[in-house]
């Protein structure tokens, strides 16, 4: 066989590893024979044993989605770190992701372990390299769908245990905070926005959290979706009705997943405004009723009072004028015996 390709160059290669010698494999000579034409070339890879190791990156993984954006981010710890260091991430389409974590120490760097986890589990295929005090972890991988969202996190082992976590997650929709009040009858704009984001599709629910209605946009004369900007969407309820009260869904569609956000719309009748102003009225009706009463009661028994002391008043003239006839009787009688 090698005979048959004496014409081609050979190649010839051989690793070296210092921590345990690899024996060689034999080679068929029959098939070395049949391409002996062919040109020889010689490679030569050392490896030196070492408590901090490279290990292997998934270069063929990478070199699949190259054709991804490239996401690069980095915390820094230090020995004196005595909280977990977040830092939160969002992506709106698939990206090839690059982490480093870098530990700054005082002591061995050698005696430091170092490990990835997303969530709780373990990750592997990650980089360790030492310069200095300074300790540098990196992680490479690709997110491609929604299942590879969430946390990813370095730990660096010494005495004490650090931690840096990246938070992967889809960009927040923004609603409105408080409830939007409005009246029977009138007509309301939702509007939900997705800051520095482009959703692909905007989809509007109703209900609560667990369960959810998409809104019957068929209904012209009711319900009208449009958005100046592909990163809002508003949502135009008319002809309100006390039923049109609740929350209301603004669902964003990414290729990594969805947003959603809620929108309180709280729908009250012309009269309800009305009912404070209508309770102060009758408070204030009450009051002056109650106060005409008490000045009619005082009235009343005022004048009582005045007609008692004018009979008293009365009582006693006559009482005077009868006195007066009967003191006046005895001197009419002695008048009269003195003139005869």
């Amino acid at each position: 066989m090698m005979t048959k390709y004496s014409n081609l160059s050979l190649k010839s290669h051989n690793i070296s590893l210092t921590a345990s010698p690899l024996t060689s494999l034999p080679i068929p000579e029959v098939m070395m024979t049949k391409y002996s034409n062919l040109s020889l070339r010689s490679h030569n890879i050392s490896l030196t044993a070492s408590p901090l190791t490279s290990l292997p990156i998934p270069e063929v993984m990478m070199t699949k989605y190259s054709n991804l954006f490239l996401e690069s981010h980095n915390i820094s710890l230090t020995e004196h770190s005595s909280v977990q260091v977040e830092k939160n991430i969002t992506l709106e389409r698939p990206s090839a992701i690059e982490l480093t974590c870098q530990f700054t120490t005082s002591g061995d760097v050698n005696s430091v372990n170092v490990t990835w986890k997303k969530g709780g589990e373990q990750l592997k295929n990650y980089h360790v390299n030492a310069t200095g005090g300074i300790l540098y972890t990196q992680y490479k991988f690709p997110i491609i769908n929604s299942e590879q969202l969430g946390s990813y996190s370095c730990f660096f082992e010494e005495e004490k245990e650090r931690r840096g976590t990246f938070n992967f997650g889809v960009p927040e929709v923004q609603g409105k905070n408080k409830p939007l009040i409005t009246y029977v009858g009138d007509s309301v704009v939702l509007v939900c926005k997705c800051q520095h984001c482009a959703p692909l599709n905007w989809t509007w629910y109703s209900g609560n959290r667990s369960v959810q209605v998409p809104l019957d946009l068929h209904m012209n004369d009711k319900y009208a979706i449009n958005g100046t900007n592909a990163n809002e969407t508003r949502l135009k309820i008319m002809q309100l009705s006390e039923d049109d009260k609740g929350s209301y869904w603004c669902h964003a569609m990414f290729q990594l997943g969805e947003s959603q956000e809620s929108v309180e719309l709280v729908v009250i009748s012309y009269l309800v405004p009305l009912k404070p102003f209508l309770g102060i009225v009758v408070e204030v009706i009450i009051l002056v009723a109650i106060i005409l009463f008490c000045e009619m009661h005082t009235q009343k028994k005022k004048m009582h009072t005045d007609d008692g002391k004018e009979f008293e008043q009365v009582e006693q003239l006559k009482s005077d004028d009868s006195n007066g006839i009967e003191n006046n009787a005895p001197r009419h009688r002695k008048n009269e015996a003195m003139s005869q």
